[in-house]
């Protein structure tokens, strides 16, 4: 069942690009979640009874086990995310309602996650929660702008080496270095000829609208089920 918990934010990370992630301290433990559940933010004070202030939608990027101390990542990109880049400072009291959602992977079939930038959010606690022996196999294609900007690189490189059934390819737009990063976006076309079977898997997207729209669209054009495919847009 979702509570409104009042936290004070602990901490503001600065991965460039107008790019932050949070870390929230509940006044008492928060609920139990889900690896891919969300949250709502609120800036504004709460009074128990009275209406939900102004909110946003958040994944939850820390893992269940993490109760004590949340963590969301966000893009400013509109009005709820400018407010938070100008208002919010170490130590701000803010507001969440939580958890909710069903952006949960099944762990009873191979996957696929893509992720472009911030969207990422939605798959890192289940990945950091990878256990070595995970039964299923995991195809991750994770993008962003920049290579600087695929900010939860160092997890996912930590659950690759822990678990064989992981396999992750990266994407830059700019800025390509010729490193591990492949130069462009996820594309339909690409995820099909690195997966063996890829009409056997679970597809989970999450990222910009416009993104998540072209690669369920180009991916129900290539022969998968329209029921197997989960999406996640945030805007």
């Amino acid at each position: 069942m979702a509570e409104k918990i009042r936290c004070r934010v602990a901490e503001i990370q600065e991965h460039g690009e107008r790019v932050y992630s949070l870390i929230l301290e509940p006044e008492s433990p928060a609920p139990d979640f889900a690896a891919g559940q969300c949250l709502n933010l609120a800036l504004d004070e709460y009074l128990p009874g009275a209406a939900w202030p102004e909110s946003r939608s958040f994944s939850i990027a820390s893992a269940p086990e993490e109760r004590s101390r949340l963590r969301i990542t966000y893009a400013v990109k509109g009005h709820f995310s400018t407010r938070m880049e100008a208002e919010l400072n170490p130590d701000s009291p803010v507001w969440v309602d939580m958890p909710y959602g069903e952006f949960i992977i099944n762990p009873e079939t191979d996957v696929c996650l893509l992720a472009g930038g911030t969207g990422v959010a939605a798959f890192t606690a289940f990945l950091a929660g990878l256990p070595a022996a995970y039964p299923r196999q995991v195809h991750l294609f994770y993008g962003a702008k920049r290579p600087s900007q695929l900010i939860y690189r160092p997890l996912v490189q930590a659950a690759a080496q822990r678990c064989p059934g992981l396999q992750v390819r990266y994407f830059a737009e700019q800025d390509w270095d010729g490193s591990d990063c492949l130069h462009g976006r996820i594309e339909p076309g690409i995820v099909f000829r690195s997966i063996p079977d890829p009409l056997a898997l679970t597809y989970y997207l999450a990222g910009p609208p416009e993104m998540v729209q072209a690669l369920t669209m180009g991916l129900i054009g290539r022969g998968v089920d329209a029921g197997k495919i989960v999406a996640e847009a945030w805007e």
